[in-house]
C-alpha cells in the first residue's frame, strides 16, 4: 500500500478503502485540523519576528539613560 492508500495511526497501517464513511470524515477532519495548526504555527512565527522587530526598534529610539 502506498501512502495514499493507506493511513498511519499509532503505529496501525489501514487501507482507507476500508474505512466507513464515518471514519472517512472523522480522518478528514483530523486532517484539516493538523492543517489549520501548522497554518496558527506559521502565523506565530511571523507575529513572534514582528514584535522583536519592533522591540528593537523601540529600544533604537528610547532616550539613553
Amino acid at each position: 500500500m502506498n501512502a495514499r492508500e493507506a493511513i498511519n495511526i499509532d503505529g496501525q497501517q489501514y487501507a482507507l478503502a476500508g474505512l466507513s464513511d464515518q471514519a472517512r470524515q472523522q480522518l478528514q477532519m483530523l486532517q484539516l485540523c493538523e492543517e489549520r495548526v501548522r497554518e496558527l504555527q506559521r502565523d506565530l512565527a511571523i507575529t513572534q519576528t514582528a514584535r522583536n522587530a519592533y522591540a528593537q526598534a523601540l529600544k533604537t529610539l528610547l532616550p539613553q539613560t
